[in-house]
Order: C-alpha cells, then structure tokens, then sequence
C-alpha cells in the first residue's frame, strides 16, 4: 500500500504525543468571577470579608490556587472597585464541588448575587523565584488569537514567555490558559511586591491559598 504524505503527517503527530511522559501532562483549570461594585463602596467591607473567610480554602481537595483579588477605583489604574478572585485548578471534581457542590460559592451568590464565572483550560504554570513571602500583587493580560490560525504555534511562544516571566525578579508563580469558545490566551502572574508591568490589569493580593500548588506546576 502506497504511503501518503497525510499518513506521514498522521504518524509524525502520534510520534510526538507518544513522546511525551505523565509528568508533563498535567490537569489545570483557570477560572475567575469579577464582582463590580458601586464607585462610593468601602472595600474595607471585602477586606474584613477575606480576612475572616478566606482561610477556608486554605486546605480546599483539588484547588491549586486560589488569590483573593481587588481593584480599587483610582488605584493603579483602575477605573472600578471590584473584587475578582482567581483559580488554578488541580482537578475538576473540585471545581465543581467548589460552584455548586456546596463548596463555598453559595456564599459569593448570597452576598452579592450569581456573577458570571469566566474559564480556561490550562496550559502551563510555574513557580517563579521570589517564594519568601506571599505576594501582593497580580496582573492579568489577556489577547485573541488570530483569526484561522492554527493555536499550536501561538501557544508555544505562550510557553516560551510563561518561561521568561518566571525568571522575573518578583515573580512568585505564573501561568498561562486558553478559551477555545472565544480563543483567548489569559496570562495570569503574582508578584511578590507591586506589579511593575504597566500594560496588563494589575490586582492587590489580600490572601492566597495553595493547597495542591505543587499538583499543576509544570516544568517546562
């Protein structure tokens, strides 16, 4: 039987995936609300509200991350007050545990109503070098990809920046996930101190939790 250039094609594609080990294959999913409030809202109401819950999750099964996140209006450039937590997930049986399985998110929805939950499926994340002490500090930046082009190529110069950022002085972990609905490539960091990056939406970190952090860092 003849061999066609697909069938090479075919088994080029299998040979890389057959190369690659379970270390690498790593379960993540990023996931964020973002609850607006009024321009005259005293956000000391969320600050004493994460100060007083926010350790719940500190041990929360298959949460890898969660930074609990504010922007407050005229504040780094912030237009809003706004309180938007972010997730890494180690697994989707916490995910859903956490939104309706009676893990915590029923109490976001009495509080301040049901916020439409943003997710990703996640790429790659990584510790950077800066781990002495929480951080306070994040940025998110986010891009759509180009219109009909193949995501494979895009998100390995994702990973190669992922690397990059990490290296960073101040970084204390980063990460990187995709929309395949809307084909938008997030790029999540947490800073030890202030975000000196000025192009990407910068958040105040009131607390961390890293259950299973150690779960969904990635080496590449």
């Amino acid at each position: 039987m003849a061999v066609t250039k697909t069938n090479c094609d075919n088994r080029s594609a299998m040979a890389k995936v057959d190369s690659i080990s379970e270390e690498e294959i790593l379960t993540m999913y990023a996931m964020q609300y973002k609850i607006t409030l009024p321009a005259d809202y005293d956000m000391r109401i969320i600050r004493e509200r994460v100060a007083t819950r926010g350790s719940a999750l500190d041990g929360f099964p298959g949460l890898g991350l969660k930074a609990y996140l504010v922007r407050e209006r005229e504040v780094d450039g912030a237009e809003v007050n706004q309180y938007a937590p972010f997730y890494l997930w180690a697994s989707i049986d916490g995910m859903n545990r956490f939104l309706w399985g009676g893990g915590g998110f029923g109490a976001i929805v009495e509080s301040f109503g049901r916020p439409q939950v943003h997710h990703w499926t996640g790429i790659a994340c990584m510790k950077g070098s800066a781990r002495a002490t929480a951080p306070s500090g994040a940025s998110y930046q986010a891009e759509l990809l180009p219109h009909d082009t193949d995501p494979a190529a895009i998100v390995e110069q994702a990973r190669t920046r992922l690397q990059e950022r990490a290296r960073t002085p101040g970084v204390y972990a980063t990460a990187i996930a995709v929309d395949p609905k809307q084909w938008e490539l997030i790029h999540f960091t947490l800073w030890e101190k202030e975000v000196p990056v000025a192009d990407e939406i910068r958040f105040q970190v009131l607390h961390l939790s890293i259950p299973h952090l150690d779960e969904i860092v990635s080496s590449i």
